[in-house]
């Protein structure tokens, strides 16, 4: 019951926003943040350029989920081997040898 509900949670937090904000355009932080500093100071120039540019934007985003799902990978294993090491100590602890 608990999980059911984290769930339903989850997707709510994740639907809401967008129900609400139909007309919003979903940029990136990067872009974002190019815009405010144009609009502050229209003369200046950035200190590094990219090492390198994809080649489009659909490649710019499977490199963004790419790097998420190994994130997600390794968070999960963490917590699935620390989950599994707790396991194994109850176990050692009821059943002494």
């Amino acid at each position: 019951m608990k999980n059911l509900l984290l769930l339903i949670l989850v997707v709510l937090l994740a639907v809401v926003p967008l129900i609400f904000n139909r007309a919003a355009e979903f940029n990136g932080a990067d872009g974002e943040a190019e815009e405010a500093i144009t609009e502050i100071n229209p003369d200046y120039t950035p200190w590094f350029d990219a090492l390198w540019e994809p080649p489009s934007g659909e490649v710019e985003s499977l490199l963004f989920v790419l790097q998420a799902a190994i994130g997600a990978l390794f968070i999960g294993y963490f917590i699935g081997s620390s989950r599994m090491k707790r396991k194994m100590e109850e176990k050692a602890a009821e059943h002494p040898q």
